[in-house]
C-alpha cells in the first residue's frame, strides 16, 4: 500500500496541495488570500485592515477543512484485503463526505484487490473524479436534511448487498455527517412522507443532534446498528468522519454499524419534550419496543471495529498550530459546543469583549477557536411575514455581531466544514467591528433579523456570507475570532 505523499506548493493566490498516487494525481485548491509570512510583524508594526483580518480568518478556516479530507487520514485505518479465493470487500457508506471517502478507498486500495460497493452522498458533494482513477464503488447522491425517494432508494439498495454476506467477507463502511438523511429506510409500517414530516419537525424544535438521531435509529431498517446486524457474519470495519460533539460514533449518522444504547422509551421522551406530532402507529410501535434497537454486547458486533479518522478537535488543533506559527496566542475552547446558536454567539463575543480590553484569560493578539453542533430553533412568524434563510453558522454570527455591538479589534468567522450552511448555498458569515454599521446603514436591523431567524438575509447584503462550495469533507460547526 502507498501513502500518499503531501506536497505543498505556496503562490500568489494561496496554496495547493498534490497528493501522487500511482497513476493519480489529485490537488486541492481551497480559496485562500496571499498572506503576509510574519503576520506578527504586522500587528506590531501596522494597523490590520478588515480585509487582512478576515482573509487570516479564512485561511485558518481552509486549514481546518484541509485537515479533515479523507484522502489525507485514510490510509493508515485500512484493513488488509481479505484473501480472493475465499472472501471479498463490499464497500458501504452513507454522508456528506461519502464520494470523497470512496475515492480515497479506490486510490489506496491494492489495485489488484476486489473492491466494489455503494455509497450516497448529498447533491452536488460528489468530487470531480480525478484522472485514472478507475471507479469501482458506485457514488449515488440524495437529499439533505429531509430525505428524499432517492436516499430510500439508495438504503434498500445498500440492505440487498448484505445479502449473502459470509464470514470470509470484509464489509468497508464509510461514514459521515449528515449520513441520517441520506441513509432513510422507514422502519416497518411507515413510509417516507412520515419520515419527512417528523424529520422537518425535528429540525425545527431546537433539539439537538444526539436526541434528533435518537429519534432517528428508533424510526429505522437500516440505523442504530441495524446495517451491522444485516451483514452478519461478515467482518464489518467502519471507517468514520466525525460531525458530532464527543465524536461518540453510535451518534455519527445515527450508528449504522455501532451498537445504540438508547431505547424506544428515550425515543418517546424526546417525541414529548419538543413536541413533535406523529402517527398513533409510530407511537404504539414505540410504545410496544418492537423497533428497538441492537444493543451493547449484542453479538452481531463481535469482531467488528471503528476507526475515527478525522475528528473536529483535529481541525481546530491545525489552525490553532497555524495561527501560533504567525505569532499569535491560540486558545480553543471546546471541540462540543452546544446550545442555541445565538446565544453560543453572545458568549462568545463576551470572550471576546474581555480579550479586548486586556481582560480575562486570553491574551492579545490571538485567535478564539470552537467546534461542535449548536441549534436554531425556528421562531413562529406572523402571517405574510417572509420566511428567513440561514442555518448554524450564520444564526451565531447575528447573536456574536448583537453582543459585541461594533468592538474595535475583534473580528470573526462562523462556517459548516462541509461548505453549506442549514440547507443554503453559504458555508457561514463573517463579522467585523462595522458590521452593525454597515448592515443599519443598509436598513437592516440584527434584533428583526433574528426574531426572524434571516441570518442570509442579513449578511449576504453586506458581502459578508462564507461561499466555498461543498468541501467533500465535514467535521461541523468552525468558529474562530481575532482578537487584536
Amino acid at each position: 500500500m502507498i501513502v500518499p505523499e503531501l506536497t505543498p506548493c505556496w503562490c500568489v493566490s494561496g496554496y495547493s496541495q498534490t497528493r501522487v498516487l500511482p497513476s493519480l494525481r489529485v490537488t486541492i485548491c481551497p480559496h485562500l488570500f496571499e498572506l503576509p509570512s510574519d503576520m506578527t510583524t504586522v500587528f506590531q508594526t501596522e494597523p490590520v485592515s478588515t480585509e487582512k483580518a478576515l482573509s487570516l480568518l479564512r485561511h485558518l478556516y481552509d486549514l481546518a477543512v484541509q485537515r479533515a479530507l479523507p484522502l489525507h487520514n485514510t490510509a493508515a485505518h485500512l484493513p488488509t484485503p481479505p484473501d480472493p479465493a475465499k472472501g471479498r470487500t463490499l464497500v458501504l457508506g452513507a454522508g456528506k463526505a461519502g464520494g470523497a471517502m470512496a475515492q480515497a478507498v479506490e486510490a489506496l486500495w491494492p489495485q489488484d484487490a476486489p473492491l466494489s460497493g455503494l455509497v450516497v452522498t448529498r447533491y452536488g458533494h460528489t468530487p470531480p473524479r480525478p484522472a485514472g482513477l478507475p471507479e469501482r464503488i458506485e457514488v449515488v447522491e440524495a437529499a439533505h436534511p429531509v430525505p428524499d425517494a432517492a436516499g430510500l432508494q439508495a438504503a434498500e439498495r445498500i440492505l440487498e448487498l448484505t445479502k449473502g454476506l459470509t464470514a470470509d467477507d470484509l464489509v468497508l463502511c464509510l461514514i459521515s455527517g449528515g449520513g441520517s438523511s441520506l441513509l432513510t429506510l422507514p422502519a416497518d409500517g411507515m413510509d417516507l412522507q412520515v419520515k419527512q414530516d417528523i424529520n422537518r419537525q425535528l429540525l425545527a424544535s431546537g433539539a439537538n443532534i444526539s436526541e434528533m438521531n435518537c429519534l432517528r435509529k428508533h424510526l429505522s431498517r437500516i440505523k442504530g446498528g441495524r446495517l451491522a446486524a444485516a451483514c452478519s457474519p461478515a467482518r464489518v470495519v467502519t471507517l468514520t468522519i466525525s460531525d458530532v460533539p464527543g465524536d461518540d460514533p453510535s451518534i455519527i449518522a445515527s450508528g449504522p454499524t455501532v451498537p445504540d444504547a438508547t431505547s424506544c422509551a428515550d425515543a418517546l421522551a424526546i417525541l414529548k419534550r419538543y413536541a413533535i406530532t406523529v402517527p398513533d402507529s409510530v407511537l404504539q410501535a414505540l410504545q410496544s419496543g418492537v423497533w428497538e434497537t441492537p444493543k451493547p454486547g449484542s453479538p452481531v458486533f463481535a469482531g467488528h471495529s471503528v476507526h475515527m479518522i478525522a475528528t473536529p478537535q483535529q481541525s481546530l488543533e491545525a489552525a490553532a498550530d497555524a495561527a501560533r506559527a504567525m505569532g499569535l496566542n491560540a486558545y480553543i475552547l471546546s471541540d462540543e459546543i452546544e446550545g442555541e446558536s445565538r446565544e453560543v454567539g453572545k458568549v462568545h463575543a463576551a470572550l471576546a469583549r474581555a480579550a479586548a480590553k486586556g481582560l480575562g484569560p486570553f491574551t492579545k493578539p490571538c485567535v478564539i477557536l470552537s467546534g461542535g453542533e449548536t441549534t436554531v430553533t425556528i421562531k413562529p412568524q406572523t402571517a405574510g411575514t417572509p420566511k428567513g434563510r440561514g442555518g448554524r453558522a450564520g444564526e451565531f454570527c447575528m447573536g456574536l455581531a448583537e453582543a459585541l455591538q461594533g468592538q474595535s479589534g475583534v473580528w470573526a468567522l462562523a462556517a459548516d466544514t462541509d461548505g453549506i450552511d442549514g440547507i443554503e448555498d453559504n458555508a457561514g458569515a463573517q463579522v467585523s467591528p462595522d458590521t452593525l454599521a454597515r448592515a443599519l446603514a443598509l436598513g437592516h436591523k440584527v434584533d428583526e433579523h433574528l426574531q426572524r431567524n434571516d441570518a442570509y438575509g442579513f449578511f449576504e447584503p453586506l458581502g459578508d456570507l462564507v461561499i466555498t462550495g461543498p468541501t467533500h469533507t465535514n467535521v461541523n460547526d468552525f468558529r474562530v475570532m481575532l482578537v487584536l
